[in-house]
């Protein structure tokens, strides 16, 4: 059962219940199916690489955020919407391929991203089905860029790439923060990218959009 804790909130669309996470996911309930964005495993890794000292923890902190996801919410099918992986072949990968392995009845799809450029033998070997450039299941439409998919839109798409995050400022103290958010307009949802280790671009809600911060550990509904 899944609890309305301020950590996941209730969202539909199209009559399909959908939980987003404060974990950056979104889980969609009727299909069993949690969604993500922008995870860039291996993104630790390139930089390492390039003798750029960042902690292999960042790396591992995801892999634990996503197995819990995987597990709180029972989850038969888990898309990724774009950038699963960061770039060629490092280190890190051999992380990833463990984890695979101990979700074995998992099914993966992956609509590719800009930097999801691994060979697809590799996808192959670690039962990822790849999807380019976007995924259709019943109602719903996957995609990594928007912008990727003619117009107008004929279903309601969820997407990546953007990075998106809401500026939120405090009158009293007159500072600001940027907070990773969920940004829902009329024809798609742009997710907060997964990974700690992305930054964001920030957006402003539209009218008649919606845009759910994630702050604290919380999704708070900011506009």
């Amino acid at each position: 059962m899944i609890e309305h804790s301020g950590k996941f909130l209730p969202f539909s669309i199209n009559d399909q219940h959908l939980w987003l996470s404060a974990d950056k996911t979104i889980f969609w309930e009727e299909q069993k199916t949690l969604i993500v964005a922008d995870i860039h495993f291996s993104k630790v890794g390139t930089f390492r690489k390039a003798g750029i000292g960042i902690t292999q923890k960042l790396t591992v902190s995801d892999l634990m955020t996503l197995m819990n996801m995987v597990y709180y919410f029972k989850t038969e099918r888990l898309v990724v919407v774009g950038d699963f992986f960061h770039s060629k072949a490092n280190k890190e990968l051999p992380l990833f391929e463990k984890w695979r392995k101990d979700f074995p009845s998992l099914k993966i799809d992956l609509v590719k991203g800009n930097h999801d450029i691994l060979d697809n033998g590799w996808y192959k070997k670690n039962h990822i089905e790849i999807h380019q450039p976007q995924l259709i299941i019943g109602p719903f439409g996957f995609v990594h860029d928007i912008y990727d998919v003619q117009h107008p839109l004929t279903r309601y798409y969820f997407c990546g790439h953007e990075h998106p995050g809401i500026r939120l400022r405090s009158i009293r103290a007159k500072d600001s923060a940027i907070l990773p958010c969920f940004h829902f307009t009329g024809g798609y949802c742009v997710l907060p990218a997964f990974s700690a280790f992305c930054g964001t671009s920030t957006v402003k809600a539209a009218a008649n959009e919606n845009i759910f911060a994630i702050a604290e550990g919380k999704v708070l509904q900011v506009s």
